[in-house]
């Protein structure tokens, strides 16, 4: 398990490519709280925005997860606890005053990119002009 990668996966490189195309700046592999020892694949802290792009067999997605044959018991309790911690990364983050957006590895990049576009220039506009830039 510790061949796999944890940040800049294929899946996410591309979608990080697709936002930053749209002028968008971000935080990689950051935590949105610093009490909570989760990271985001992308944070937009002025906008109070994390975004996670979850792999298939990791997170248990319903379309392309399968059981491996080994050792079945320890990847089901392993796959179980990684969607119990998303979901309580989640509460905690909604808690928080943060919006979170999850999508698959096998979505298209420009799709997520667009949602992740549409939700930050919504989370930013105010009175004046919105600055996308996080710094």
């Amino acid at each position: 398990m510790q061949g796999n990668r944890s940040r800049d996966t294929r899946p996410e490189l591309a979608v990080r490519s697709a936002i930053h195309r749209r002028g968008l700046r971000y935080r990689v592999a950051a935590r949105p709280l610093p009490e909570l020892r989760r990271t985001a694949d992308l944070v937009f802290r002025k906008a109070k925005i994390a975004v996670f792009v979850d792999g298939c067999y990791w997170h248990g997605c319903s379309e392309h997860h399968t059981q491996p044959a080994t050792n079945p018991e320890y990847w089901s309790n392993k796959i179980t606890g990684n969607i119990a911690r998303d979901q309580d990364t989640d509460a905690n983050l909604r808690q928080a005053g943060w919006t979170v957006l999850r999508f698959w590895e096998h979505e298209n990049p420009e799709t997520v990119a667009d949602a992740v576009e549409q939700s930050v220039r919504a989370a930013l506009q105010g009175p004046g002009p919105a600055r996308v830039e996080d710094r």
